[in-house]
């Protein structure tokens, strides 16, 4: 009983992560429409549909109302870990020219001058991105729609590249690990001039910065030509990742970096190559370090009433990066009893850039006169960041009025009077003492 119960919420889980990929995925179709823009028209792309008909797309035309054929199950795959409530991807969609790579170390990919005939035809790129997935997959759709109640244009995904990473965020000093799959299901099956297994492949990962790619990485799993040298530290695990005879074939191209630094965030691009195709994804990576907050003087603040306390510094230090800080100033007790932003005259200092890459900088506050009310009121740095969660981190100092935790200054000039006169009281009576026992024993001397 147990075991079918077991079966059953398998089963169930299953139903469930399937059903929470998403079946049609609206896209717009992007071309150039002359005099340097571009036209976009509505179109769709059917993932996956069970017995019954695809649904009536009035508003589309058959070559842009796509159902998918993905003999690799990449596009599933890429789905599979696609949260149910989050929005849909971005999604465009273009057409798609196979050429040969340019690159001089990608040459033996293509040793044949001219593009074969298998690759001839209408070709598509479609793109998808969001804060879960980045994905790029080069459809073959066949030449006429189907005669089905909803005319629809059937299309093979031939080459999808997908990651789950688009956005990582790594702390600083931190290694960062990319991923980065990849499938082919090859156009002409159990060719003649075809050797059996997975193609020579080329992968390569770049950094963009100021409008270029600077090349990171690049290997070309199956061929023996020189590629660059890697460049920081980076290693890939890249490799296909079965060795059918015939296909379809899944890869892997997972990116190592090590110790990122913040020179090193950026926009990514990684490109998977087989002969005259291409596909590309695009992550941006970001770099983190959470901020150190001190305050100072610390953990007592005094003053007299009706004088100001000293200036209150607050040391927001080894952060990164600068957008998304702020510095706010609290005061939690005090004459209401409650939690409330804190009076007095405030600034920032100007960032201070450490050789690291991190930053700091130091807050302000000069606070008003206090009154005696205000004894044991809690003065609060709170420092918000994206390295933090939404409360953020604080130190606190604590605010004493003079005369009210201890003696004042009249009471402790009085003590120190009263204790000088006690003091030469008692010396009074000591010599007082002294005298009379001195007169007593000459009087017994003269007896």
């Amino acid at each position: 009983m147990k075991r079918l119960s077991l079966l059953l919420a398998v089963a169930l889980g299953l139903a469930t992560a399937v059903s929470a990929r998403p079946a049609v995925i609206e896209c717009w179709f992007v071309e150039d429409a002359g005099g340097g823009k571009l036209a976009k028209k509505p179109a769709a792309l059917l993932l996956r549909q069970g017995a019954e008909s695809p649904p009536l797309r009035p508003d589309l035309a058959p070559e842009r109302y796509l159902k998918i054929h993905d003999p690799a199950g990449a596009l599933q795959a890429a789905f599979r870990q696609y949260p149910r409530d989050a929005p849909a991807p971005r999604c465009e969609m273009s057409l798609y020219v196979p050429l040969p790579a340019s690159a001089k170390w990608l040459s033996g990919l293509t040793p044949e001058q001219s593009c074969p005939r298998a690759l001839d035809g209408t070709w598509l790129m479609v793109s998808m991105s969001s804060s879960f997935l980045s994905l790029s997959s080069l459809l073959r759709p066949q030449s006429e729609p189907q005669p089905e109640p909803a005319l629809i244009t059937m299309a093979t995904a031939v080459l999808t590249v997908f990651t789950h990473t688009p956005t990582p965020r790594i702390p600083m000093g931190q290694d960062a690990l990319l991923d980065l799959s990849f499938a082919y299901v090859p156009l002409t099956p159990k060719a003649p001039s075809l050797a059996p297994g997975p193609p020579p492949f080329g992968l390569e990962w770049r950094r963009q910065h100021l409008g270029k790619g600077h090349l990171l990485l690049a290997v070309t799993p199956g061929l023996n030509g020189q590629v660059p040298a890697a460049r920081e530290g980076a290693v890939a695990f890249a490799a296909w990742d079965d060795d059918e005879p015939w296909g379809p074939w899944t890869g892997n191209g997972t990116f190592w970096l090590p110790a990122v630094r913040p020179s090193q965030e950026g926009t990514y691009l990684a490109t998977v190559h087989l002969p005259y195709l291409q596909g590309q994804i695009t992550l941006e990576l970001a770099v983190l370090k959470p901020p150190k907050v001190a305050l100072t003087p610390a953990p007592l603040v005094w003053a007299a009433p009706g004088e100001a306390p000293p200036e209150l510094l607050c040391l927001v230090s080894h952060f990164y990066p600068s957008h998304g800080l702020e510095v706010e100033w609290e005061l939690r007790g005090g004459p209401e009893g409650r939690l409330q932003k804190a009076e007095g005259q405030r600034w920032l200092s100007a960032l201070r850039h450490h050789s690291d890459g991190s930053l700091s900088l130091s807050a302000h506050l000069q606070l008003p006169p206090v009154t005696s009310e205000q004894h044991g009121a809690r003065y609060a740095c709170r420092v918000h960041h994206p390295s933090l969660s939404a409360l953020g981190r604080s130190a606190e100092v604590t605010l004493q009025v003079a005369g009210l935790s201890g003696p004042s200054l009249e009471d402790g000039i009085g003590l120190f009077l009263s204790a000088f006169l006690l003091l030469g009281l008692l010396k009074a009576l000591g010599w007082a003492a002294a005298y009379l026992t001195t007169q007593n024993s000459m009087e017994k001397k003269t007896e």
